[in-house]
């Protein structure tokens, strides 16, 4: 996906405007008045930050204008939900829904075509996964699987994303006494560090807005990539209690970014 070349969709890239803070708070006035050239020139002034976003899908070898327009929707999306007195920045609160839009549109458009390559290295992956099991009595980490391979734990990743269909991170996988179990609280990666510093911004921002043990409890689970089981252990509470406390923790997180 070539990203160094001058037109996007039409856009020259290289002549994109910048918007003072002061300019773009007096346009969002304007907007909130239902101007419709300031909510133009406004987009306008932040489509640098969809560059900045689809740069970090360069290995998707998706068009870079699809990606872009893709961007500008979320980009859009953002403009028309966000309120200034939140007190956070506008790009804080505009990247998450920009990338969650090129997000959709890559795993919706993943199952067309998956390449051989693709599908080679997610079924060596399962393979080395099993066998790792079979000997170790216990789940293998992204980087041990790479390791074992000798393939990047980034190129596993996207082959794995690449040969299966959408799931939902809330499918119940196990239930006892009322207790459920669901995909997301069984994921787990070790110190993923390929967040840019726009999205750990945007972390950080909807991280203060928890409880001291709500926090601890999403810093172990996103960021040090344990199970809730581990979580559990270590703070002493039951799995079910973790689960409660995260869901929560989530909501809260996810109001305070999108505004609903």
């Amino acid at each position: 996906m070539a990203l160094n070349k001058v037109e996007i969709c039409g856009v020259n890239t290289a002549k994109l405007p910048l918007l003072s803070e002061q300019e773009k708070e007096a346009l969002f006035v304007r907007i909130k008045q239902g101007d419709k050239d300031a909510r133009e020139e406004y987009i306008k002034g932040n489509l640098r930050l969809v560059l900045s976003v689809i740069k970090r899908f360069s290995s998707s070898n998706e068009n870079a204008d699809d990606l872009f327009q893709v961007g500008c929707v979320g980009l859009m999306k953002a403009v028309d939900n966000f309120e200034p007195d939140r007190l956070v920045k506008f790009s804080t609160y505009a990247v998450p829904m920009i990338i969650g839009e090129v997000r959709r549109y890559l795993r919706d458009n993943n199952s067309i075509r998956v390449s051989r390559s693709l599908r080679d290295t997610a079924y060596r992956a399962i393979y080395a996964k099993e066998a790792y099991v079979k000997m170790n009595m216990k789940e293998p980490t992204v980087e041990e699987i790479a390791q074992e391979i000798g393939i990047s734990k980034e190129d596993i990743v996207f082959a794995m994303d690449a040969i299966q269909s959408p799931m939902s991170l809330y499918e119940p996988i196990y239930s006892d006494g009322g207790d459920t179990l669901y995909v997301m609280d069984q994921v787990s990666d070790k110190k993923n560090k390929e967040e840019n510093w726009v999205e750990e911004l945007s972390l950080e921002a909807a991280m203060n807005r928890l409880g001291e043990r709500e926090r601890h409890i999403i810093q172990m689970r996103f960021f040090e990539g344990k199970t809730q089981v581990e979580v559990a252990k270590e703070i002493q509470i039951s799995q079910a209690q973790v689960s409660r406390l995260e869901k929560n923790a989530l909501l809260i997180m996810r109001q305070y970014l999108t505004g609903k």
